[in-house]
């Protein structure tokens, strides 16, 4: 395992983080064990989840799971998402009041079983949201010890600025981290949020970096998706995004070049995001123990100009592979 600092802080994480969304949803517990178990062995030290994974579920797994080792992870959870059920909606159950935040905070902390989170991040932005509330709250979590770090997730560059600077004017711990949503095929980040966190020393980790599993080379374009995929299962995130011809199109292209090359098209996707000088290390999100074994094979390759040159060929630096991808859970505010 390769460690990277966290942006500009002395803190040490593993260059594969393991996100855990898919427990307590698509994993079980014994399978979910075996990938925890076989990441601790090969060194890796940061883990992900959040508290709406599963309304709780992959918190509570993991609460499970990392008893006797808790203090040789990095944790990571995040607040922000709606955590009532869509039939009965609270609204004070989401966003980031100060209340909300606190109580969250708590619960969090009793369903992972730990008196401390690593990492807490904001999970979104919210148009028109204003931040000195959150600061505050965000303030009082970190002296009472309850988080050690904060970070964003799924702002564009111009929020992460002004958060930033809120913060240094509040005099408040600035945020340590950002969670993108970055890969080969979605460059837009390179643009402003890439920019923003090294200029300010966040610690960038992006989550899908194989595009919920596009860049795997598993769909064709004009075919029926395999059983037991997500998008056989219809996948709203992965339907509203990846899942388009002429980006599925891009995929075999990448996956005949790496196999041209004796890689594996996966490996290829994941060294790529890891090759950005601002990035701190990359969400691998595994389902199975297997998926979860295959990403390390990322680790052992090194990109070369020609690589980049091909990528830069299929996808335009700063773009999406296609016109109109943009996602619509976080639109632009339009004319």
């Amino acid at each position: 395992m390769k460690y990277r600092a966290l942006g500009k802080n002395q803190l040490k994480v593993s260059a594969l983080c393991l996100g855990t969304m898919m427990f307590a949803d698509q994993t079980e517990l014994a399978e979910a064990r075996s990938i925890v178990d076989h990441a601790h062995d090969h060194g890796c030290n940061f883990i992900d989840t959040a508290d709406v994974y599963s309304l709780g579920g992959s918190e509570s797994m993991l609460g499970q799971l990392l008893k006797g080792q808790r203090n040789q992870w990095v944790l990571a959870t995040k607040v922000g998402m709606p955590m009532s059920q869509p039939a009965s909606p609270s609204p004070n159950t989401s966003h980031y009041s100060r209340s909300w935040m606190l109580q969250e905070c708590e619960a969090s902390l009793r369903r992972l079983n730990t008196d401390y989170i690593d990492l807490y991040y904001m999970h979104r932005d919210y148009n028109g949201m204003d931040f000195e509330e959150p600061l505050r709250a965000m303030d009082d979590l970190l002296r009472s010890g309850k988080i050690r770090y904060w970070g964003i997730s799924n702002f564009r560059g111009w929020r992460i600025a002004e958060i930033v600077n809120q913060a240094k004017r509040m005099n408040i711990q600035a945020p340590s981290a950002c969670q993108p949503y970055y890969n080969l095929l979605k460059r837009q980040p390179e643009q402003e949020v890439l920019e923003a966190c090294a200029h300010y020393g966040l610690g960038v980790v992006p989550y899908s970096p194989i595009a919920r599993g596009v860049l795997s080379g598993k769909y064709l374009p004009g075919a029926q998706p395999a059983s037991g995929t997500r998008a056989s299962r219809n996948d709203k995130r992965l339907m509203e995004t990846e899942f388009r011809d002429d980006t599925l199109v891009i995929a075999q292209n990448l996956r005949a070049y790496c196999e041209s090359k004796g890689m594996a098209m996966s490996h290829f996707a994941v060294a790529w995001v890891l090759a950005h000088k601002a990035v701190s290390a990359v969400i691998a999100g595994p389902r199975t123990l297997a998926q979860w074994q295959d990403y390390l094979g990322a680790l052992e390759l090194s990109l070369t100009a020609e690589d980049e040159a091909f990528v830069d060929s299929l996808v335009t630096p700063g773009h999406a592979s296609s016109p109109g991808y943009n996602d619509p859970t976080y639109p632009l505010n339009g004319r």
